[in-house]
């Protein structure tokens, strides 16, 4: 069976490092829930790269449907190297939930085709490990002006 590493690679992409926090919180909180096992919160992830924000605007009117689907990955993408750097990817062992953001234009329903990227892409690199329970989100405004946020809450063993 292929590492979160692997698949990572084999996918093409390269896992950031974890973004600092843009406000006064921590990006991740770990908490024991015993048997071993933590479940390791991950504060809101934005489409940022490198320190520049990505896809910035209102879907669909600033930023279309692709540009929005780009948005979840690398929001994934970095909910994925918080994860790492808290827990360590080999260490998840279910992903339980995700709540996807999209800042929506007036009449835009499609928040689910944009946060399926997301979806899609912690199905790919942690196997059935990245299936979860979802809330994909219309939302007026987002920090910075991006088009798309993601948390998440992961279960992780210890050893």
């Amino acid at each position: 069976m292929a590492t979160p590493q692997q698949r990572l690679k084999e996918l093409g992409l390269t896992l950031p490092a974890a973004p600092k926090a843009l406000a006064s919180y921590v990006p991740t909180r770990t908490v024991p829930i015993g048997g071993g096992r933590s479940l390791v919160f991950v504060a809101g992830q934005v489409p940022i790269v490198d320190g520049e924000f990505k896809h910035v605007g209102r879907v669909p009117d600033e930023v279309d449907l692709e540009g929005a689907r780009e948005a979840a990955r690398i929001c994934a993408l970095n909910v994925l190297a918080q994860v790492e750097a808290a827990a360590g990817l080999d260490k998840v062992e279910q992903v339980a939930s995700l709540t996807g953001f999209v800042r929506s234009a007036a009449g835009f329903g499609e928040q689910p085709q944009v946060i399926n990227a997301a979806s899609d892409l912690l199905a790919e690199v942690l196997g059935e490990a990245g299936k979860h329970s979802r809330a994909a989100v219309g939302v007026a405004e987002l920090p910075r002006g991006v088009s798309v946020e993601i948390t998440a809450v992961f279960v992780v063993t210890k050893d």
